[in-house]
């Protein structure tokens, strides 16, 4: 049977019970970019996955195209504006020409210029069943497919399915330690301990 259960011997000579549990923050979709449509009165967008490259002369222009989630106009991001054709490289023109699905969540990711909205973009998968709450010696990992910056106490909610008053109650008297603070927001792997 394998088991993440390993037993060691603490110095009072009572045995203590050390298990993991993995919590995964899974994704769901691309982020939306913040950007205020000129045709109507939504500010959400998507990547429609495609580049448009243009060429004038020797320079180029590129950009993504995205889509407004209200009224489906399609709107540009310039990524390379009168770029020398000989400055961008051949594997990088390469995926803009082809519509790379790659470069098109690296670039949205990525988006400096504008900002993300991240709701509905990720979902909590956890292997651990909600009556293990009452036990202790517990460390909880949490994994991360894709950097949304997630609340740690909606997390927590998430996980183990309590309120959020319940979930502070729980950090208020220590039974949930975080190596952060409970309203901070995270985006990369980290640990905390039941």
């Amino acid at each position: 049977m394998n088991d993440s259960r390993s037993i060691r011997m603490p110095a009072e000579g009572a045995f203590e019970v050390d298990r993991k549990a993995l919590w995964v923050v899974r994704e769901l979709g691309l982020p939306a970019i913040v950007k205020a449509c000129v045709s109507c009165r939504s500010t959400r967008h998507h990547p429609t996955g495609k580049f448009r490259v243009n060429a004038n002369g020797k320079l180029l222009d590129v950009w993504m195209l995205i889509c407004c989630e209200l009224c489906d106009r399609t709107s540009k991001i310039p990524i390379h504006e009168r770029i020398h054709v000989q400055a961008l490289e051949r594997e990088r023109l390469r995926m803009f020409e082809n519509n790379d699905p790659a470069m098109v969540r690296r670039l949205t990711m990525g988006a400096a210029a504008h900002r993300l909205d991240w709701s509905g973009t990720w979902e909590l998968d956890t292997d651990m069943p909600f009556h293990e709450l009452e036990d202790s010696g517990l460390e909880v990992v949490v994994r991360f497919e894709l950097p949304a910056p997630v609340r740690v106490e909606k997390l927590l909610m998430a996980g183990f399915g309590l309120s959020r008053s319940a979930v502070r109650g729980m950090v208020d008297t220590g039974r949930i330690r975080l190596p952060m603070a409970v309203d901070a927001k995270v985006r990369e792997d980290f640990s905390f301990e039941l």
